[in-house]
């Protein structure tokens, strides 16, 4: 091959077949990996399309952590004519030369490629920074289809639990887990890892529910230090008051009792809470001691004269949109005696009115 292109490699073995991992410069990406946008009919290309909407923010992860981004390896397939050079005989360490006529197709990775590249336009120190890819020998369309296939269907998303668990750039879900750590109900009864728990679940809230309920108060991604205070503070007083929490901490009931016949333990209600801890943070006359009032609520399920379209719909099931948080978040307003906003009463006239 008189003009080729040539990666240091590792040399390994999958299925009897040979695979080459490669570090390759960013800059390159765009010269190696042809598009398939054009391609229209799915059944003629090997990847999904790019989804344009992913880019943005991708693109943004890189610049903004600059100097600790992390990038898994892409994976191509290699169409065309290749070969591997031992630096040292009988080694698995050497040079893939591939010929410079060869097409590379990406099979895993096409979203990170088209961050990279997106990034580069306006960080061009980039361009010298590497990603590994793992290269295997094309064996045509069926093949890199199945390949897509086969590295995509066995991938498990992150729950957003342990997502925000291990996030240490955003500060609303570093602020989420010292909630946590600071209020002894959430402590005891909140799953670090779930999404959804089990209806045996030890159990009452994920990390990903208080997380949420925790914009509800600062509807903004910035968390200063006297923010965290607030939230500590203001979860610790909604815990000290609200019966059924503290009737579970002391076990004068059972966890099957709460979850079956009161709202307490809903993602609803906890972001109706999130909601009512906005009106605090705004407010600079607003007393916690307020929150004393949730003591008096009957949050008991059956109650519909509180929660009856609003927090559970008539067939008995949990509505769980927006307009259900507002609506929950203004009951328990009227009941411990703050005024309502105009969009509350708003929501309330509708209400009314249905």
């Amino acid at each position: 091959m008189e003009f080729t292109y040539k990666f240091s490699a590792v040399k390994g073995m999958q299925a009897g077949k040979e695979y080459y991992i490669s570090m390759v410069p960013l800059k390159l990406l765009s010269k190696l990996f042809p598009s398939e946008e054009d391609i229209v009919l799915p059944e003629y290309r090997a990847q999904r399309k790019i989804n344009e909407t992913r880019i943005p923010e991708m693109r943004n992860y890189i610049l903004e952590n600059r100097n600790n981004y992390v990038f898994s390896a892409l994976s191509a397939s290699i169409d065309g004519s290749f070969s591997f050079i031992e630096s040292v005989p009988d080694t698995d360490i050497g040079v893939l030369e591939v010929d410079m006529d060869s097409i590379f197709l990406i099979n895993d990775g096409q979203h990170r490629k088209a961050a990279i590249e997106s990034a580069m336009q306006e960080d061009e120190t980039l361009g010298e920074e590497t990603i590994s890819i793992v290269f295997f020998k094309d064996e045509g369309l069926t093949r890199s289809q199945q390949m897509f296939t086969d590295l995509n269907k066995h991938a498990v998303k992150t729950s957003n639990s342990l997502a925000t668990l291990y996030d240490s750039r955003d500060s609303v879900a570093i602020a989420t887990k010292k909630v946590i750590e600071n209020v002894p109900f959430f402590k005891k009864y909140t799953d670090k890892e779930r999404d959804i728990l089990g209806k045996n679940s030890s159990n009452i809230f994920t990390l990903n529910n208080i997380y949420k309920a925790n914009t509800k108060i600062l509807k903004s991604s910035n968390c200063s230090d006297n923010d965290v205070e607030f939230l500590i503070k203001y979860w610790n007083c909604v815990a000290e008051n609200i019966v059924e929490w503290n009737e579970l901490l002391n076990r004068e009931i059972t966890k099957k009792d709460l979850r079956e016949n009161y709202i307490t333990t809903l993602a609803v209600t906890l972001n109706a809470l999130g909601r009512l801890g906005r009106y605090f943070y705004e407010s600079e006359t607003a007393d916690f001691s307020i929150l004393s009032g949730l003591q008096k609520i009957d949050w008991l399920r059956s109650n519909e004269g509180n929660w009856m379209r609003r927090t559970i719909r008539e067939n008995g099931k949990v509505l769980n949109t927006e307009e259900a948080v507002i609506l929950t978040c203004s009951k328990i307003k009227i009941l411990i005696g703050i005024e309502l906003s105009k969009e509350e009463k708003l929501k309330e006239k509708q209400l009314v009115e249905v």
